[in-house]
């Protein structure tokens, strides 16, 4: 029996650090580690679970190539040789013929090691192939909301210090399942005398844990945040100071919040007037935080939601107090030299793609989509209008490579299916979204059967297709430390030696790090208040045909596709996938608890098991969770109920946006 120490690679922001305890190549327990700062010696529901996912049946062990139709998923092993000659004469043939940007890879955080989630951009960089738009099926709208307000680099209050609020709003965020590692900081706050308020339509664990919840009506939260404003305004409990001295486009702001009165927004946002000025004004007053979730950005409004949200600190100067502030993410604290190891310095003006958009990019007439390389993703689960993904991946014309750890909905369409290793299998470097620790885990176990890690295969791929870069000859150690080598001032002290020995290390911060206490990280140091943020009205609303909002925020055992194939988190959420109504919308549509009903869109429909509860808010259908659709009664994935339709600012998804009916 022995004991190491890993880096939990799950898309998270609490990046966690992990003690995994071996017996005979098998890992038999995992804990998180009591030294690390933030992790404090726990991990999440899921997490702990992944030893029986390490170990599953169902593992993809060897290369495999298809023996039946598309779809069908009917493979036969083959060797390591044969697949990697083959998928280079085909990618060789398709550039010559057609061109690189005839080649797309699709991936995305189903690991967040830097090493396997971006060093494979090398190679196709190299070829010229096309470029997937921001890199992010769900985050760049509010990535692009808080840039517009505080410039291109996303920092926050270190979590650390959130024991020093007195106010906190977590705003849109299921934050004890999507960030578990906050709640020990939220407690020491509670301790010392913080009010917690949680705003969501969704009533869930965080909702018990908060000592109060405001169930907003969905797609509504820029109204709130200006009412605030308004109140906080019409109080002159601004921080005049601060914004004389960082603000930029005050006067349109201050106009935006005057349209929003505390009776417009109470009604429309579906909460208490008099609760809203009371805690506005305490807002004001105290020394606040908001933790703002990227759910609520995933709508057509979600880039002026999260610009109206995350002023509300600049508004009052709390970035100026120890604790004060908001955090969305910290991963624009991490100045890496990004340049080489994901090709960057090979990047050319070509095609670029929107993630959100690949059913259409899949039907492309001219310059056509030939070969699809798809790791670290289940886009025929988790991308918009699935069932048209899923159409585009049964194209005879389309050469598609799936690199997995078991056999997806999007694996049944590949033409080679190539074992990849987990996280426990490989070295990586880690950076975070919600503290600011850089980490460094070694293999735990040897790989599984014949599996290889990412960066393996396109190495090979590499040397196959006589691509000259010396980067395609280095190890995972070489990309480390290449990345590691910046002259910031965060970075100074960090060596990968003392990386490697330690595990983790916190970037070199100032003591009192209070990120925008002296403005934007623009040149002129200002916040831009204008174009002010406004309640946008959205193309999509409900309507007689279809009443009601569809939401989705994380479900409480399983994290999007990764775990969706371990029978205890299955058993866990349910069984099967539901979709919460509210009593009185059930009683309105003949809907009974427990009964399966067909949920339509637009764009189609799928069946679903009905939890009757007022968990969720009138008007609005809840759906937990991503399933698997293989998993699915219906074999459906919950988005073929949505649309390529994008937001207002980072061209995200609108996975929130959806209006349907059930019946």
């Amino acid at each position: 029996m022995t004991q190491h120490r890993s880096v939990c690679a799950l898309d998270c922001p609490d990046a966690c650090s992990l003690l995994l305890t071996v017996e005979d190549g098998r890992v038999t327990r995992l804990e998180g580690n009591p030294e690390h700062p933030v992790t404090k010696g726990f991990a999440c529901v899921k997490t702990y679970q992944y030893p029986k996912r390490q170990h599953h049946p169902d593992r993809l062990l060897y290369p495999m190539r298809r023996v039946s139709k598309k779809g069908e998923g009917k493979f036969e092993r083959t060797s390591w040789e044969e697949a990697l000659s083959v998928i280079a004469e085909k990618t060789k043939a398709i550039v010559d013929a057609f061109g690189g940007e005839a080649i797309l890879p699709y991936s995305y955080a189903g690991t967040m090691g830097l090493i396997e989630r971006d060093y494979p951009y090398t190679f196709f960089r190299a070829l010229g192939a096309s470029e997937l738009t921001f890199g992010t099926i769900c985050a760049s709208t509010g990535g692009a909301g808080w840039e517009a307000v505080y410039g291109p680099q996303k920092l926050a209050t270190p979590p650390e210090d959130i024991k020093h609020a007195n106010l906190i709003l977590l705003w849109g965020i299921n934050s004890l399942r999507s960030n578990s590692h906050l709640t020990p900081f939220l407690k020491e706050a509670r301790k010392n005398g913080a009010y917690i308020i949680h705003i969501d339509p969704y009533r869930n664990e965080t909702s018990q844990f908060a000592d109060e919840h405001w169930q907003i009506k969905p797609c509504t939260d820029a109204a709130l945040a200006l009412a605030m404003g308004k109140v906080i305004l019409d109080a002159g409990l601004e921080d005049s100071e601060y914004l004389k001295a960082y603000a930029s486009g005050f006067e349109e702001y201050k106009q935006a919040c005057q349209e929003w009165t505390l009776e417009r927004a109470a009604a429309y946002c579906g909460l208490d007037a008099e609760r809203i000025r009371e805690v506005s004004l305490k807002f004001a007053k105290e020394t606040s935080f908001i933790r703002i979730g990227y759910g609520m950005s995933r709508n057509e409004g979600g880039g002026n939601a999260t610009k109206a949200i995350v002023l509300l600190p600049a508004l009052t100067g709390a970035w100026q107090q120890k604790g004060g502030g908001a955090m969305l993410s910290t991963s624009g604290a991490f100045p890496l030299n990004f340049g080489r190891y994901s090709g960057l310095d090979l990047k050319k003006q070509v095609r670029r793609i929107n993630m959100n958009q690949l059913a259409s990019a899949l039907e492309l007439k001219e310059n056509p989509v030939k070969a699809l390389f798809v790791f670290n993703s289940n886009p025929a689960a988790v991308a918009p209008d699935s069932s048209r993904i899923r159409q585009g991946l049964k194209r005879d014309d389309l050469f598609t490579v799936v690199l997995e750890h078991f056999q997806t909905d999007t694996a049944d369409y590949a033409d080679y299916l190539l074992p990849a290793t987990t996280f426990l299998e490989h070295p990586d470097l880690y950076t975070a979204y919600g503290h600011y620790f850089l980490q460094w885990a070694e293999p735990v176990v040897s790989p599984a059967g014949e599996c290889k890690a990412n960066s393996w295969v396109f190495q090979q791929l590499a040397k196959r297709l006589k691509l000259k870069n010396n980067v395609f000859d280095w190890s995972a150690e070489d990309i480390a430390k290449d990345l590691l080598n910046s002259d910031h001032p965060f970075m100074q002290g960090i060596s990968f030696e003392s990386l490697k020995k330690d595990g983790f290390v916190k970037l070199n911060l100032p003591e009192a790090f209070r990120p925008y206490s002296k403005g934007s990280n623009f040149d002129d140091r200002k916040i831009r208040f204008a174009p002010a943020p406004r309640q946008l009205e959205f193309k999509e609303e409900p309507n007689t045909e279809y009443p009601l909002r569809l939401i989705s925020p994380p479900g409480s055992h399983i994290i999007n596709t990764s775990m969706g194939n371990i029978d205890s988190l299955l058993k866990a959420a349910g069984g099967e996938p539901q979709v919460i109504i509210h009593p009185n919308d059930a009683a309105k549509y003949g809907i009974k608890d427990g009964e399966r009903h067909t949920i339509s869109s637009q764009q189609g429909s799928i069946l679903r098991k009905i939890w009757v509860s007022d968990a969720t808010k009138e008007g609005t259908a809840t759906a937990l969770g991503q399933w698997w659709p293989k998993l699915s009664p219906d074999g459906k994935s919950l988005n073929d109920l949505t649309s390529e339709r994008l937001t207002d600012l980072g061209e995200g998804s609108t996975f929130g946006n959806i209006v349907v009916r059930v019946s």
